[in-house]
């Protein structure tokens, strides 16, 4: 699904989002890059490079940022656009092909909810990240409020999809994105689970009506 949909990914995105989603990772990438030494990065399930090259802006020039995803195509896209710092592999985050401790971050936006078992992309996740690391997770929610949640579900059922298929020529593609939003755990599961996988000082922040949430945990050591 997401190889049909990588020419048009990127454009799309910024378009259903009317821009907000480069405000969120922003905020998300300023949570990474807060520290100023060179910094070995994981950006899990990194699609076509968005994220990735964001965070590469605002770190160490010396750092080193890989982007690992699934999708061949959408990696094809990503390789275009990527510095020279940033490397794309195609890649399983259930089972990554790194070392324990390899990275001082570990970065995942808007990919989460794509992971068929989620519990054992997280644990890849931490099992990669150092001692003191910094998991950074941004992912896409749902309003609590009843008159917003209704106007959410009829913009990403109704609209979203018309305006996707209509673009991308894949309408089924963004029919399933919404649904995976809505079917997609909130902080009262994600949290806990995070720390029973052994990352403490686990923080939410919610942006945008809770359209879209961010969760920061760091790795402790043993």
């Amino acid at each position: 699904m997401f190889d049909a949909i990588a020419p048009d990914y990127d454009k799309l995105n910024h378009i259903m989002s009317f821009g907000i989603d480069r405000l969120w990772r922003r905020r998300a990438v300023r949570t990474i890059a807060d520290n100023p030494k060179p910094l070995r990065i994981l950006d899990v399930a990194s699609g076509t490079g968005d994220f990735a090259i964001a965070i590469a802006k605002k770190v160490h020039p010396e750092s080193e940022i890989i982007g690992i995803d699934l999708s061949e195509k959408m990696l094809e896209v990503g390789r275009t656009k990527v510095p020279d710092n940033v490397r794309l592999q195609q890649g399983d985050v259930e089972a990554l092909p790194f070392p324990d401790n390899s990275f001082d971050r570990v970065s995942v936006a808007f990919g989460i909810r794509n992971f068929e078992y989620l519990e054992q992309g997280l644990s890849e996740m931490h099992r990669v990240l150092r001692p003191s690391g910094k998991m950074v997770i941004l992912e896409l929610s749902y309003p609590d409020n009843p008159f917003l949640l209704w106007c959410y579900k009829l913009y990403t059922l109704h609209i979203l999809p018309f305006i996707g298929g209509l673009i991308s020529g894949d309408r089924k593609a963004y029919t399933y994105l919404p649904h995976s939003i809505l079917a997609f755990p909130k902080a009262d599961i994600i949290v806990p689970m995070l720390q029973s996988i052994g990352f403490g000082q686990v923080r939410v922040r919610r942006f945008t009506f809770g359209t879209c949430v961010m969760y920061v945990g760091e790795k402790m050591s043993r």
